[in-house]
């Protein structure tokens, strides 16, 4: 009789369980995130019309980022994420420090999202405590990962399915808005020369315009998950490209039109910057069932976010323990092939969302102190993506010439990629709200450092022993 082995309950290994369908929705998720329906209020006060210019020009730097990423984990399929490259590229401070970065942005970004989710809540229940919805969403999300990752790409196809039909139905109104001459309550008349016929497309000038970059990349975290996916896609070969080509037509539809469609309606200068100009617009349009259901929309949106950063963290952690950086207990997975060590502890700091809505009470502070932090720490994620394309090149020339997905520009728009971040640094220190949270930024780098000796002279007895 033939005795065929079974793997463990408890093996080691996660599951290639996400479809086509469900990658390619969350790459859409990722790239339309809480910082498009709760921060662009704020930046359409900033920039004015040429908030349009800002979405475009960050979103075209980061295909680029998107593309090299999308290079180097084809390159060596047994790179599970941007983790495994880094490392073996960059040398183990790379993962180390990559690995447990992106899992303190995706913690960070929860908590913003979470702080979201308690003013959409305020939309329906203005007198129930904040912290309520918060702790519901947190123990909502935690139950449903620890299912499947199956589940995962389940809740993850319908949320950026919702945000689709929503985005898309928003820019479909507007445009009939403007076609009809809807004339609001306000006495606005819905035409695309709103976008230019008050102070043109610059009213705040160039400081205004520059101002506009901190939300306005926050609205793009995320974008980089579906690097985080490679390791359960059941044909990467195949998937990931399609996803990441997408990203420039999904910038257009869910960016730049979303944008005209809401000025168009609504005069720059009415957009409220406390609150989402996707639910204003249709209250100002005296629509107050359909404002109900895009507060719905935008929930669901902040709940998305959430999830992925309760997946990507928890298997941030499962590859960082499998590097010895990370505590052991966070490589074992569950029967159901789920890290589920790494779901509690990643669940239970985001809690914190909770704690910082106690403390500071007014959302869109809270909100811009959280997505400046968590905006310059993707930053250092991306641009270690970029030094190990460029390590790759000169390291590995012949993998190169053999990809079969080659970044276009290369090194050059690798450098004009990392001169755009250094950029946006500077324009982060020119504001007060978000120079704070620049300053503080770099306290978790050398906390980093120090804890990074710590593990590396764990590392080395151990070494000496296998040798």
């Amino acid at each position: 009789m033939t005795v065929t082995s079974t793997p463990e309950p408890d093996d080691q290994h996660l599951q290639r369980n996400l479809s086509n369908r469900h990658i390619q929705l969350i790459a859409i998720g990722g790239a339309i995130g809480t910082g498009l329906f709760m921060g662009s209020g704020k930046t359409i006060s900033l920039a004015g019309p040429s908030i349009i210019f800002v979405y475009m020009i960050i979103g075209f730097m980061l295909f680029f980022v998107m593309r090299a990423m999308g290079e180097l984990l084809l390159s060596n399929l047994n790179y599970k994420s941007f983790i495994d490259f880094s490392a073996d590229l960059l040398g183990p401070w790379a993962g180390y420090f990559t690995g447990w970065t992106y899992w303190f942005c995706w913690v960070v970004t929860g908590i913003a999202d979470v702080v979201a989710i308690a003013a959409y809540t305020q939309f329906w229940f203005p007198d129930l405590p904040q912290w309520i919805p918060a702790l519901s969403c947190v123990a909502l999300l935690l139950s449903l990962n620890l299912v499947t990752v199956k589940m995962f790409g389940e809740m993850e196809f319908w949320f950026a399915l919702i945000k689709i039909v929503a985005i898309l139905g928003l820019v479909a109104t507007g445009l009939y808005m403007v076609i009809t001459g809807f004339q609001s309550p306000s006495g606005s008349t819905a035409q695309l020369a709103n976008l230019w016929n008050d102070d043109g497309m610059f009213p705040h000038g160039l400081m205004g315009f520059f101002a506009g970059f901190q939300i306005a990349v926050f609205a793009f975290v995320g974008i980089e998950l579906v690097g985080t996916t490679a390791a359960e896609a059941k044909d990467p070969e195949r998937t990931l490209p399609r996803a990441i080509n997408s990203i420039p037509i999904r910038i257009i539809v869910f960016y730049v039109l979303a944008l005209i469609a809401i000025m168009a309606v609504t005069p720059w200068r009415d957009v409220v910057p406390g609150k989402s100009p996707f639910v204003e617009l249709f209250v100002l349009a005296g629509l107050p069932a359909a404002a109900s259901i895009i507060n719905f929309v935008v929930l669901t949106s902040a709940a998305s976010s959430a999830n992925s950063g309760v997946f990507s963290t928890s298997r941030m952690l499962f590859g960082l323990a499998q590097e010895g950086d990370a505590p052991k207990a966070f490589e074992k997975l569950s029967r159901r092939a789920v890290p589920a060590n790494g779901l509690f502890f990643s669940c239970a700091c985001l809690l914190l969302g909770a704690v910082l809505i106690y403390l500071v009470p007014n959302v869109i502070e809270a909100f811009t102190l959280v997505t400046t932090v968590s905006a310059v720490l993707f930053m250092f994620v991306w641009t270690l993506i970029l030094l190990s394309y460029l390590k790759y090149r000169s390291q590995r020339p012949a993998l190169h010439q053999t990809s079969i997905y080659k970044m276009p520009g290369g090194r050059f728009m690798c450098y004009v990629c990392l001169v755009f971040f250094a950029a946006i640094l500077v324009l982060l220190s020119l504001e007060a709200d978000t120079r704070s949270a620049l300053v503080v930024t770099p306290i978790w780098f050398l906390l980093l450092a120090v804890t990074y000796q710590f593990v590396r002279s764990k590392r080395q007895p151990r070494a000496a022993m296998d040798r």
